[in-house]
């Protein structure tokens, strides 16, 4: 008998007379790719199937709106009112299905943040009448109470849509009830209207509880009802646990899931705790969904930073939960249920909740991953020939990207080489190993190196490739992935005793002293004074543009946002360091010539490509390709994204 190391988180589950193979649910994710007529698109169809490929027992596909008349709030929402979607959900589900996975899909009506209803000329409504300011609009929008023929035609919609999600293949529906959506608004404590719809508990829960007898209804018994809500709604202002509880125990017996989660889309700084940022510890939001376990009868699901075997076994043991649910851990690593299952977890690449994949969604409407490659072009991996043609590649530098580029071209089949002129795998990042909330960077390297070490790759570490070297290997193609070094800009007194810089502080963090001034107002910069900041220093950070970018990656800004004031960070922007001394810097910023006093002075003004150390080896293969940080200095997910194309752009010809 096979021994399986996790015999909880793989035993199947019932609900609604329906199996389930495992308790690992994929949670609502948006369609990132739709037609201009709001319909699945064949990406969007293998993006969800990718992850029943990796072993989920349920699916979900998210963002879809009951009615696109009063209740759409973004663009890519898919129309469960418009019939003509019914061919593309159900290939969506059937694609699914077929790998012994139940599909499902989220259900949404965005109540008084229905922006695109209203930039069609609608009418927007919510349980109450109020003004929503998060809008694009100067001053926000108003939003009408939703009158009561509203509410029947908005119920009837929410049923009508889960029976064509039936009829389409789908087992289950998810209903949006947590976050600050409409269903929300009516569970509300500011619910105070004074008909039936509001004012009492009772009388607030009387709506989205008849949304869920209607689906009953329309749909059966044997048809899985589940809803997202949010335990606590974690600001001054929103609702508690304790308000989260009475929520679950109305709707105990109307559905067959509760699936708690936490915050509210309207208030910025719980972003990061609905989607945990790598500042909160892993499953942070269990709590919650193990409070309301203990007054209910209906399963509960958790959901928030979880993609660790151990601690999902835990959970579902230990009975605060029945079922975790998965979204950043499935984009990182959709293969992480079947890895578990096999007992391969130590393969498992974990989300290292960067919010590369938010990010890549606000700037460019498609779905991305740090650590992932493949994530964001699904359907090409799902199609995708390994070459005829086997070559002998050549890789240079170990680091991220160019591990990365092994791992793929041993994939493909290719004759692997990788060379590192230190003596172990990982690259310059190995210089944040001590950084408390950058563990899960230092597991995704070590499971790289893991990965290299049993795939066909002959490593060769304490390795310097000189055109010399690269000629005598003989390769067909070298992929050039040798990153690039700090670079510090020319001002007096930088090369200081004083003056350390971001990456030997990393390593040696004692180097610091007690008040710091940090150079450099990027990712590295940033992240460094937080690092400090929780040690105790004293920080500030200088910056010559008028704002921080974060390097495009907003919402991780935004969590090392909520981070300076704990730990009395300061953020100088629109200055710019015309001299280091020993006293500390002096810098030009927008109330004239300033000192600014420390005891230690930290580089962190960005990287400089090895671009023409690697330009070298050009010549000494018949294909050459340069890579990564040598070529641009960037994130981890172009590095990651730029040597999985040169690998397998190595084998096509």
């Amino acid at each position: 008998m096979h021994s399986c190391k996790y015999p909880h988180l793989f035993s199947p589950i019932i609900l609604a007379n329906t199996y389930f193979k495992n308790r690992i649910f994929a949670s609502p994710q948006g369609s990132s790719h739709s037609t201009f007529g709001n319909q699945p698109t064949d990406q969007t169809v293998a993006f969800y199937e990718r992850k029943a490929m990796g072993g989920a027992a349920a699916v979900c596909v998210g963002d879809a709106v009951v009615d696109s008349y009063y209740g759409l709030g973004n663009g890519p929402h898919i129309h469960m009112d418009d019939f003509q979607n019914m061919v593309h959900l159900n290939r969506l589900a059937r694609d699914v299905n077929r790998h012994g996975c139940v599909s499902s899909i989220e259900l949404n009506h965005c109540g008084s943040s229905s922006r695109v209803s209203f930039d069609m000329g609608h009418p927007i409504y919510g349980a109450i009448a109020k003004r929503t300011e998060n809008f694009h609009h100067d001053g926000g929008v108003f939003a009408e109470e939703m009158p009561e023929d509203i509410i029947i035609r908005t119920i009837d919609k929410f049923a009508d849509a889960a029976y064509m999600a039936k009829r389409c293949g789908f087992g289950m529906v998810t209903l949006h009830g947590g976050h600050g959506w409409l269903l929300t608004q009516f569970m509300h404590p500011t619910n105070n209207r004074k008909d039936k719809w509001g004012g009492s508990m009772e009388n607030r829960m009387r709506f989205p509880i008849a949304v869920c007898d209607a689906i009953r209804k329309k749909c059966g018994n044997n048809f899985v009802i589940e809803m997202r809500m949010s335990g606590s709604e974690v600001y001054d202002g929103g609702y508690d646990l304790d308000y989260g509880v009475e929520i679950a125990k109305h709707l105990d017996g109307h559905l067959d899931l509760i699936h708690v989660s936490a915050g509210c889309h309207e208030v910025e700084e719980v972003f990061t705790v609905t989607h945990p940022s790598m500042f909160l510890e892993d499953g942070v939001n269990v709590k919650y969904a193990a409070e309301i376990k203990k007054h209910v009868k209906t399963a509960v699901a958790t959901v928030g930073s979880l993609s660790n075997p151990e601690m999902m076994e835990e959970i579902i043991a230990s009975g605060k939960a029945d079922v975790v649910e998965l979204a950043r851990g499935l984009l990182a690593d959709p293969d992480l249920p079947n890895k578990a299952r096999l007992g391969r977890e130590d393969e498992i690449t974990e989300c290292l909740r960067c919010f590369a994949c938010f990010s890549g969604l606000l700037s460019g409407q498609e779905y991305s991953c740090a650590v992932n490659p493949k994530i964001g072009h699904v359907l090409d991996e799902k199609y995708e020939q390994l070459p005829t043609n086997k070559k002998k590649i050549l890789v240079v530098g170990g680091g991220i990207g160019g591990m990365t580029a092994a791992l793929t071209a041993a994939e493909q089949g290719h004759e692997v080489i990788l060379c590192e002129k230190s003596d172990r795998l990982g690259g310059v990042l190995r210089c944040e190993e001590k950084v408390p909330f950058k563990k899960h960077l230092e597991e995704y390297l070590d499971s790289q190196a893991l990965k290299v070490s049993r795939a066909a790759i002959d490593v060769r570490l304490n390795t310097e490739v000189t055109p010399e070297y690269a000629e005598s290997v003989g390769a067909d193609a070298i992929i050039a992935a040798m990153g690039a070094r700090p670079f510090v800009a020319p001002i007096p007194g930088v090369d200081g005793e004083n003056v350390i810089s971001a990456e030997e502080v990393y390593m040696h963090p004692e180097k610091a002293g007690d008040k710091v001034v940090i150079l450099g107002g990027g990712l590295v910069g940033t992240e460094m004074s937080v690092y400090l900041g929780m040690m105790g220093k004293k920080c500030t950070v200088l910056e010559m543009a008028p704002r921080l970018t974060y390097g495009g990656n907003l919402l991780q800004g935004q969590a090392l946002e909520l981070q300076y004031p704990k730990y009395g960070i300061e953020i100088c922007t629109s200055t710019r360091a015309v001299e280091v001394n020993e006293k500390g810097v002096v810098a030009e910023t927008p109330e004239g010539t300033k000192l600014f006093e420390c005891d230690t002075v930290i580089t962190a003004m960005g990287m400089k490509p090895l671009m023409n150390e690697a330009l070298e080896l050009r010549l000494c293969a018949p294909d050459f390709y340069l890579t990564g940080d040598c070529r641009a200095a960037k994130s981890i997910k172009e590095a990651n994204w730029d040597a999985y194309h040169a690998a397998i752009d190595a084998g096509r010809v």
